[in-house]
């Protein structure tokens, strides 16, 4: 079976049984998370969330990137979040990551490209944390707080 088979009959089951429909698409509680794609992190599990809840936007690092702010913004002003965790994980790939080491292997392709690899962990949730807290897209009441996720207990610790 291909992952694409086990994921249509998963899928299906979860669709056979679904009844959310009608859930808006404005988060419940009011928040936004920015967390790293690592599989480790399951930002519903480990926060406690269910569907409706909260946004999650993921990338590599869980960096708030332009990118990621821009989502942050649509997420306050069109659908009414208040606040912004940035949630960074400990041994996440992107410590140490070289552009140099990468587009050597990509080629001129990725020249002019920053994969945005960091060598602090906390220093990085720090900057993603200021990075919204200083946007002239948010107002001064959108709240952010930065934490790092530890991949080998499950808990979180604040970054200030």
């Amino acid at each position: 079976m291909t992952v694409r088979d086990e994921v249509l009959g998963a899928n299906e089951r979860y669709a056979s049984q679904f009844d959310k429909g009608d859930m808006r698409g404005a988060p419940g509680r009011r928040f936004a998370v920015v967390t790293c794609m690592d599989a480790r992190l399951d930002p519903a599990r480990f926060l406690g969330l269910e569907e409706g809840d909260a946004h999650v936007i993921r990338n590599a690092g869980g960096l708030v990137t332009d990118d990621a702010l821009r989502s942050l913004v649509i997420s306050h002003h069109e659908l009414g979040t208040q606040e912004a965790l940035v949630i960074g994980h400990e041994g996440c790939g992107m410590l140490q990551l070289s552009n140099e080491r990468l587009r050597a292997h990509l080629g001129a392709a990725a020249a002019e490209l920053d994969f945005l690899g960091f060598s602090d962990l906390d220093e990085a949730v720090r900057r993603s944390v200021r990075k919204v807290r200083e946007s002239p897209l948010l107002p001064d009441s959108f709240a952010a707080s930065g934490f790092v996720y530890d991949v080998r207990n499950g808990r979180l610790r604040e970054v200030t």
